[in-house]
């Protein structure tokens, strides 16, 4: 096995990454060194923290090697039941090994791990991936993050754009490296040489790092175990359901008028710039970003060929086709986010209605109000079938939900007493560092891998969670189902891996396996190497990486008695507060706009029943009288006459058949309502031109007039 752990997981952690990639991005719209820029980025701190327990097993193994100073032995079953005897028959001096305490001298052997990872792999492993995600978050995410959003047309303009947009952003970063080497350079005790260079450089981005990690992890210690306490309470979700329907209306509003808006200018463009004009391509090309439909009404000015001739006209200059290009990615980037999203609102509002009206069914069989799109397989009809949606929905799933928020609490406030107690080795406090020590005395090396990856996966889990959620105004969002735009993924790469170093060495500290933690004097692990020792910067070392995590214990409260939603609240960006008078009007809002599209919705499945209905009674006839308004189609204006002559010649004539006569009566009965409308209205006013129809139905004579014959 000697190698194979870490092949295996690299392979895995890859598909983990492209899989979640895939959830967030869009493969087919996004340009391609997007995503492998992303990709990249994900995969390297996803393979931080999933390598960093083996990592630590093999250093407690060579540890042990270090100071027994024996051949190594492999376990197995075999070996197990005659340890006792070679241990007995070791007479040499030089296998006395002082374990834990000065006067406890123990003769041991050392036993390989199941994952062990022979000398020399794990340094360059680190170190390739390390100094690739830190060529990657400052330097090429930040350059590709300009170029991508940049509104040029042509490579030289977006290179020439995202250069100037990152002079400051990199001359912020050279200011910070500066102060530094000035420290070290004044400092009387400190020679400057390559090695502490680098040190310095490692230390000032994880000082940055660690910075926002902090802030980070002290939301997601409390958010995620109270996220899942209130997924128990199907009626709490469903008010922050309805809550955040009434801002995504607003937003999904406010998208597509600002999409509107850029539309009218991008057609007054394309009408002032003819066929011939130098910079028409600029604008064919904004053109080619637009919706389909608005492409469609714009088109080309080409109607009379006019040639383009230098007149005083005003043209557009290319910086201004450059700006609108830009405003034309963004806003239709956002009208498709807010419609996306707003059809999955719905989804999840109807879903959670569902359960709470079948939390009181007498049938105990979970009961749809509209029924599921997906296509029913062997699983939905035999396995998960109606009786066991309803056990699993109404009475398991809460109890599970509550479960694991208290098992989550529980390792949050471990963490929480970690961070602020694990500087100390004598006695050692840090509940992480106690684990580790107690499995390392009997090299249990399961244990000691499975510890360290629930450790640093929490860990994880809580600040990655946490830059899922958060949202930077508008330019920062990362939307699931592949809504999220090219800038926001890249800026989430940049943020992976400026916290993930951090992050590993918080972990490294909270278990005594870092040195300048511990202060004792044993073999590092192959991470901690690569990082180089802080001694440089004892200002850093002792000061900032030691208390500057006890701020976690303040950030917890405030993020418990929820300080900065309500100060978010506060200054018009609404939250949602369950005792407060704004998020009960939105709340009542989200209700209303759930409850008509539900409206709607049922009014276009009773269309399609009907039609369904009818196809499967007068499937024949329908294809006659379809065939023949085929062949002997007319213009629209001629509809209504049609309409009125087939309704007198029915009125006055003889049926000669049963299926006749049916087919006359569905005809003076039928109710105009038109199938084929993508949207009904709620309350319609009465008009002159369109009358008003039992059940709430209002259909204009215009749409009637096209569409009535349609389903006869």
């Amino acid at each position: 096995m000697s190698g194979a752990a870490l092949g295996i997981e690299i392979v895995f952690v890859f598909f983990l990454a492209f899989f979640l990639l895939h959830r967030y991005g869009d493969f087919k719209k996004q340009h391609k060194l997007v995503i492998i820029g992303t990709l990249l980025a994900w995969y390297l701190c996803f393979l931080i923290v999933f390598i960093l327990p083996l990592d630590v097993s093999t250093t407690i193994y060579n540890r042990c090697i270090a100071r027994n100073a024996v051949t190594p032995a492999t376990i197995n079953v075999s070996h197990l039941t005659t340890t006792a005897a070679v241990i007995t028959n070791i007479s040499r001096p030089t296998l006395a090994t002082t374990l834990r305490g000065d006067d406890d001298t123990v003769p041991q052997e050392c036993f390989k791990p199941w994952s062990y990872i022979p000398k020399g792999i794990m340094p360059i492993f680190w170190r390739v991936v390390y100094w690739t995600s830190q060529f990657l978050t400052w330097i090429l995410l930040p350059f590709m993050q300009s170029y991508a959003r940049s509104g040029g047309f042509s490579i030289t303009g977006k290179i020439k754009t995202a250069l100037i947009e990152n002079a400051i952003y990199y001359g912020t970063y050279l200011l910070i490296f500066g102060a530094l080497l000035i420290y070290v350079a004044v400092s009387p005790k400190l020679q400057l040489e390559w090695y502490q260079l680098q040190t310095i450089g490692i230390a000032a981005a994880n000082t940055w790092g660690l910075f926002l990690l902090v802030l980070l992890l002290g939301y997601g210690l409390v958010e995620i175990p109270r996220s899942h306490w209130n997924g128990a309470k199907k009626g709490y979700l469903l008010m922050k359901t309805y809550f955040k329907a009434a801002k995504l209306m607003t937003e999904k509003a406010d998208a597509e008028e600002n999409l509107e808006d850029v539309m009218e200018e991008v057609r007054k463009v394309s009408e002032s710039i003819k066929y011939n004009h130098p910079l028409r391509k600029c604008a064919d090309t904004i053109l080619k970003k637009c919706p389909t439909e608005y492409q469609e009404k714009m088109g080309r000015n080409m109607d009379d060929y006019e040639d383009f001739e230098e007149k005083n006209t005003n043209y557009p200059s290319e910086k201004t086709l450059v700006k609108l290009h830009k405003q034309v990615i963004y806003s239709v980037q956002r009208h498709r986010r807010t419609q996306v999203q707003w059809r999955i609102l719905l989804e999840q509002a109807f879903y959670l209605e569902d359960v709470t009206k079948n939390e009181t069914s007498a049938t105990k069989q979970f009961v749809h109000t509209f029924p599921p799109q997906e296509p029913e397989n062997w699983i939905t009809r035999h396995v998960y079938n109606p009786t066991v949606e309803w056990y699993w929905e109404c009475l398991l799933r809460p109890w599970c939900s509550r479960i694991l928020a208290v098992v989550l609490a529980l390792f949050s406030a471990v963490v929480v007493w970690s961070e602020c107690t694990f500087f100390s080795t004598r006695p050692v406090l840090s509940l992480f560092a106690v684990f580790i020590q107690q499995a390392e005395k009997t090299y249990n090396y399961i244990y000691i891998e499975v510890a360290c990856f629930l450790t640093i996966f929490f860990l994880s889990i809580c600040v990655y969670s946490t830059v899922f959620r958060i949202r930077v105004f508008n330019y920062y969002y990362l939307a699931s189902h592949h809504q999220t735009d090219a800038y926001s993924l890249l800026f989430s790469g940049m943020l992976f891996c400026r916290l993930t170093p951090p992050l590993c060495l918080n972990f490294l500290g909270l278990t005594h396996m870092d040195a300048s933690i511990s202060h004792q004097k044993s073999e590092p692990t192959a991470y901690t190497s690569i990082m180089g020792s802080l001694k440089v910067l004892p200002l850093i070392a002792d000061g900032f990486y030691i208390y500057y995590p006890m701020l976690v214990v303040i950030l917890c409260i405030a993020t418990y008695f929820s300080l900065g939603t309500r100060c978010l609240n506060l200054l018009g960006f609404q939250q949602f507060i369950g005792d407060n008078d704004m998020t009960s009007d939105l709340t009542d809002e989200g209700k209303e706009l759930i409850r008509r599209e539900k409206r709607k919705r049922q009014r276009q499945e009773d269309g399609e029943t009907r039609r369904r209905d009818w196809k499967e009674r007068y499937g024949n006839n329908r294809e006659d009288t379809s065939r023949n308004r085929n062949v002997n189609s007319e213009p629209k204006e001629s509809s209504y006459t049609e309409m009125t002559t087939n309704r007198t010649a029915s009125k006055y004539s003889r049926p000669n058949g049963r299926t006749e006569r049916d087919r006359i009566e569905l005809l003076q009965d039928a109710e105009p309502l038109d199938f084929n409308a993508d949207t009904f209205a709620d309350d319609p006013p009465e008009s002159e031109s369109g009358r008003y129809q039992p059940a709430g139905r209002y259909l204009s004579m215009s749409q009637s007039n096209s569409r009535i014959f349609d389903d006869v």
